[in-house]
């Protein structure tokens, strides 16, 4: 229940389950969604979806759904696993089908008539999922089939699938009083519309900040690439002969490292850190007090002394307890480390005859250099050998290595944007296992960051294995005209972790959509496992080849990025767990005063644990999307979580002496990557490993040991 009812919302639609076809009462032949797609592998026909087709299939789809709930609780037959749980799980095909068309063209090529639209259908779908989650005759079905579960003789997966059913009607509200079901639904709605504002927002502050430069002097210590970059950006602005400087990280991350214009850094570093934070119409401030307080609302409606207590009794820390006593372990040795390299920021300065207390915009430009000084490398030396179609070649080879998969590029296919490329993944046998997009430049109509979603996410339909549509999007440095794309060190890490996302989707085999996902403090563990192969020697050996000469990536260069890999973990790792307190501390407040200024609440979460005036959060509270756009909310701390689990995995991989070994491979395909939801979390890895993981090897991984 709880994936069923929440699958269709634009908010979580990327990691839904799709499909390919649908039966409808429409006469509208001319619209996409209304007919069984005919492109290869049932791909959606995203050349021949308009934005007129969205609304009516939405409308449609929900319609639909309700005929079909009216079905399941209308029928005469006593409620069964088959007739009320599967027919539950199975309905609304068609809103599936073009809600999650529509949350990753929202997400990845979006425009201002789309998000008015979703802000138009935002109360339509909050409304829809209330009505099927607090329908009292639906859930009265749902509870007589799980009251009688012991006598049904379900295998593994359907007792899952019932008990999250059921769960999820709880979890829903459908114990709730009349009132306070109606309560429930002003919140959800409000909720829904607040997160979608947020998200709104933080895109708008991005896209309108530019940082336009007209002095060629100012562009002393840029690298040519990041400056060919700002001439065609400003070119694109009708500012030729200037240069331009934007947000997206492969602009304003490289500004802050190499520029030595300090007050530009400052300029640069303060539109990054201040978005949503500006007073104006996309200004976040009141959206986040508003978002903190309703949510609070909501798990006291639902009985839980607070919100973080609400979400966390279905992860896999259980409680706020368990997640903060892993934050603290981390936080102490972190923030020494960090301490240690603000040491070595405060040398460089004086190497230059500087006279300044280091600010937040200057940590990332000398703590290039004391890296440099150290290890005599800089990220410069490393992007000729990181040539973004070698990185890629370089996943494929490793996924082959590891599970005998193969990835080929599709030609005559419909893309979900002209910059897409795709390919085909089949299995080790030959059969077809599902389509990958990938989507690689940041554009306007993209929001920031990196994900990995589905257009189809895999699932069954008559018996037989509905492939899934995966798609990664990133927002990695463009090439420079007539060069190909060089990513840096930390690129084709992302390139990797997303990668591990996209296993997992192909990899999953389960035959019901409400069992389909894993708990978010697991679901980063097959992204993140698979940023220990990137830099492996004789995996970097495979694919960093120079992008002039081919010639393999030199062994003196790999010496320097392994011994310099783990310098900077005190800075990425403080900064990281700045953004998990400030999530948590967010929501396990227990009163919510009506003037709570977020910003002041930010600066007193942080500065109470100690954190460096040079080092921002890595997400300020209002361009937190995580957390306040929802997804991460009360679970930032996920990726620290999952990241135990990530580094003990991988020393099973180094423990056989082979980081290929198949043996490991396979069991960490059938027991993580395989089930879905089919057990829990915390189940699955021990079947994996064998054992329950400590911290050890995280900290070992992060140099902090």
């Amino acid at each position: 229940m709880k994936k069923f009812v929440m699958a269709a919302s634009i908010a979580v639609a990327l990691s839904a389950c799709g499909s390919s076809g649908s039966k409808t009462d429409s006469v509208d032949t001319g619209n996409p969604f209304f007919t069984e797609y005919t492109t290869p592998f049932g791909v959606p026909p995203f050349d021949q979806i308009k934005l007129e087709h969205y609304k009516p299939a939405f409308l449609q789809g929900m319609k639909e759904q309700v005929k079909e709930i009216e079905k399941i609780i209308n029928q005469t037959a006593e409620p069964d696993f088959e007739n009320t749980i599967v027919a539950l799980d199975q309905s609304g095909e068609l809103y599936r089908k073009v809600a999650i068309v529509f949350s990753g063209q929202n997400s990845a090529n979006t425009n201002d008539e789309m998000q008015a639209l979703s802000r138009e259908l935002s109360p339509l779908q909050s409304k829809h999922r209330d009505d099927i989650s607090l329908n009292p005759k639906l859930f009265a079905r749902v509870k007589a089939v799980y009251d009688k579960q012991d006598q049904l003789g379900l295998n593994k997966e359907q007792a899952k699938l019932l008990e999250e059913t059921y769960k999820g009607f709880v979890r829903g509200g459908a114990n709730l009083s009349e009132t306070d079901q109606a309560k429930l639904r002003e919140l959800n709605s409000e909720l829904s519309m607040l997160q979608l504002t947020f998200g709104q927002n933080m895109l708008k502050e991005t896209n309108d900040f530019k940082l336009v430069v007209e002095n060629e002097a100012d562009l002393a210590g840029l690298p040519e690439s990041l400056i060919a970059n700002g001439a065609a950006v400003a070119k694109a602005n009708n500012l030729e002969g200037k240069w331009v400087f934007t947000l997206h990280n492969p602009s304003v991350m490289p500004f802050l490292q190499y520029a030595d214009n300090r007050s530009l850094r400052e300029k640069i570093f303060n539109g990054y850190i201040n978005r949503g934070n500006n007073n104006n119409d996309a200004d976040n401030k009141e959206v986040v007090r508003k978002l903190v307080s309703l949510r609070l609302e909501k798990a006291k409606l639902m009985g839980y002394e607070d919100y973080a207590s609400f979400v966390l009794e279905e992860r896999m820390a259980k409680n706020e307890d368990n997640v903060f006593k892993l934050l603290n372990e981390v936080w102490t040795p972190a923030l020494a480390k960090a301490k240690d390299e603000l040491n070595d920021i405060k040398v460089e300065i004086k190497k230059e005859g500087g006279n300044f207390e280091p600010e937040g915009w200057d940590w990332r430009y000398y703590f290039e250099k004391a890296k440099k000084a150290k290890f005599d490398l800089d990220e410069n030396q490393v992007r000729p050998y990181l040539k973004l179609e070698n990185v890629y070649e370089g996943v494929f080879y490793v996924s082959n290595k590891l599970y005998g998969i193969t990835f080929t590029p599709i030609k005559d296919i419909p893309l979900p944007h002209p910059e897409a490329v795709a390919f085909e993944c089949k299995d080790k046998d030959g059969t077809h296992l599902g389509v990958l997009y990938m989507d690689f430049f940041p554009r306007e109509s993209k929001r920031g960051g990196a994900w990995c979603g589905t257009y189809r996410s895999q699932t069954y339909k008559d018996g037989k294995r509905l492939a899934p549509v995966v798609t990664i999007v990133c927002n990695f440095t463009p090439p420079a005209e007539g060069e190909p794309a060089l990513l840096s060190a930390d690129e084709a890490n992302t390139l990797f972790h997303e990668f591990g996302h996209a296993l997992h989707n192909l990899f999953k085999d389960v035959h019901y959509y409400g069992i389909s996902g894993v708990p978010r403090d697991f679901v980063e563990l097959p992204s993140q496992i698979m940023e220990h192969w990137v830099f492996e020697p004789e995996v970097l050996k495979v694919f960093a080849k120079h992008y002039k000469t081919g010639e393999v990536i030199p062994s003196e260069l790999i010496d320097k990025l392994d011994k310099s890999g783990k310098y900077g973990q005190g800075f990425a790792t403080t900064e990281y767990l700045a953004a998990s307190f400030l999530d948590m501390d967010f929501h396990v407040l227990k009163e919510v005063p009506e003037n709570l200024n977020v910003m002041d609440f930010e600066a007193q979460t942080l500065n109470k644990r100690g954190l460096l005036k040079q080092i921002p959060s890595r997400y300020r509270t209002t361009y937190f999307n995580h957390t306040m756009g929802g997804g991460y909310t009360a679970g930032y701390y996920s990726y620290i979580w999952s990241e135990v689990l990530d580094c003990d995995a991988f020393r099973a991989f180094k423990e056989t002496g082979d980081i290929y070994n198949q043996e490991v491979a396979a069991k960490f395909r059938n027991y993580v990557l395989t089930p879905g939801g089919i057990d829990d979390a915390s189940v699955m890895y021990v079947n994996f490993r064998g054992k329950e993981p400590g911290t050890d090897a995280l900290l070992e991984n992060r140099g902090l040991k």
